[in-house]
């Protein structure tokens, strides 16, 4: 018979709500002008110029506990949308940088296809030169065309 398992309490860290040191909010009582991260990457703007969060939106579960402080990881932190600036939009060659270096970690180094999903570093190749499975042809770009002289004169 297996023995009994003691329960352990964990410590509880709690702060009263009024000696927190950013205001809090519920998620229906959030003010305008505050969003998470996440809000303004929707919105196609970037934090800016907001150095640190200026308010903290409360977790489901804080909120049936008004006088205490959240501290749980699923808090969300709040910033000023008046302070994000817009998205950087990268270069030619910036595009042009990442589209290689995505092309070594999708590209099998046998057949030379390019897949549209990273290969496995450990196998080194694709599963159907790896082992002949056969390999769905929509997972995988058209290779490229030869590069001989193709021109009639």
């Amino acid at each position: 018979m297996p023995r009994p398992r003691k329960k352990r309490r964990r410590e509880v860290n709690r702060v009263p709500r009024s000696d927190a040191l950013l205001p809090e909010f519920d998620r229906s009582a959030v003010p305008e002008g505050l969003v998470t991260r996440r809000q303004l990457r929707d919105m196609g703007l970037s934090p800016g110029d907001n150095k640190e969060p200026v308010a903290i939106l409360r977790c489901k579960l804080c909120a049936t506990r008004p006088q205490w402080s959240c501290t749980h990881p699923t808090r969300g932190f709040l910033l000023r949308v008046g302070l994000a600036k817009p998205k950087r939009v990268p270069t030619l060659a910036q595009e042009r940088a990442l589209d290689q270096a995505m092309s070594a970690r999708q590209t099998c180094g046998e057949c030379g296809r390019r897949f549209y999903i990273c290969l496995s570093k450990k196998l080194g190749c694709c599963l159907e030169c790896f082992d002949g499975t056969p390999v769905d042809p929509n997972s995988y770009m058209a290779p490229p065309a030869s590069s001989t002289h193709r021109l009639a004169a």
